[in-house]
C-alpha cells in the first residue's frame, strides 16, 4: 500500500491548482477526523480525502471524473476501499457505486463543507478560522451568490447520508480544518491587533 507522502506526491503532480490543493487537503484533514471519531481507519480515510479530486483538473467531465483517478490508483496499489469511495462520491457513479459504506458517505459528507467553510472564512476580516462560527457558515450558505461552486444540496444530502446533524458537521469539519489552518493558508495574515478591531 502506498504511503500518504506517494499519495501526495500523485495528488500534486496532477494537480497545479494551490485552491485545489489545499480544498483536497481540507477534505484529507476531515476525514482523518472522522476516522477518529468512527474508531476507522484514519490512514485510509485521510488518504481517501487526499486524493478524492485528483483527475479534477485535468479531467473536469463528470463522466471521466473519478473514473481516471480510479485507474491511476489501481495502476498504483491503492487499497479498493480508497477507490470505490471516490467513485462513489460523483453521483455519475452511484448506480455502479452507491453509497452503502460509512467511507464513502463520510467523503461525500465531508466534499462540499470543506468549500464552504474555506469561502467562509476568506470573506472574514482575519482570513482566518479560528473562532468561525457555525452560524456564520449557515448564513453564506442562504446566500444564492455566495460560493456558488458549492452544491448546497449536496451540503444537506451529506449530512443526512452520513447521519450527522448538519450544524454539528460544520462545527466538527471547522474543527478539523483549524488543526492543518496554516497548511490551508487559513491562519490568517492579521496582526494582533487588527484581529481586535475586526471583532469590535
Amino acid at each position: 500500500m502506498p504511503t500518504r507522502d506517494d499519495a501526495y506526491a500523485l495528488m500534486t503532480s496532477h494537480v497545479k491548482s494551490e485552491s485545489l490543493q489545499k480544498h483536497m487537503l481540507s477534505v484529507e484533514a476531515a476525514m482523518r477526523a472522522y476516522a477518529r471519531k468512527y474508531g476507522e481507519d484514519e490512514e485510509l480515510w485521510a488518504m481517501t480525502g487526499l486524493l478524492h479530486d485528483s483527475d479534477y483538473e485535468e479531467y473536469p467531465d463528470l463522466k471521466e471524473h473519478t473514473q481516471v483517478a480510479a485507474q491511476w490508483l489501481r495502476d498504483e496499489g491503492y487499497d479498493e476501499r480508497i477507490i470505490y469511495a471516490i467513485l462513489a462520491h460523483n453521483d455519475v457513479n452511484l448506480e455502479s457505486h452507491p453509497r452503502a459504506d460509512l467511507l464513502s458517505k463520510g467523503l461525500y459528507a465531508c466534499d462540499e463543507i470543506t468549500g464552504m467553510i474555506t469561502a467562509t472564512v476568506l470573506v472574514r476580516p482575519t482570513k482566518s478560522i479560528e473562532g468561525l462560527e457555525v452560524s456564520s457558515v449557515r448564513k453564506k450558505m442562504k446566500s444564492k451568490g455566495f460560493a456558488a461552486g458549492v452544491n448546497r444540496e449536496d451540503l444537506v444530502k451529506g449530512a443526512e447520508e452520513l447521519g450527522v446533524d448538519l450544524n454539528e458537521h460544520i462545527a466538527f469539519v471547522i474543527q478539523a480544518m483549524t488543526r492543518v489552518a496554516a497548511t490551508l493558508g487559513l491562519a490568517g495574515t492579521a496582526t494582533p491587533e487588527t484581529q481586535q478591531e475586526a471583532i469590535n
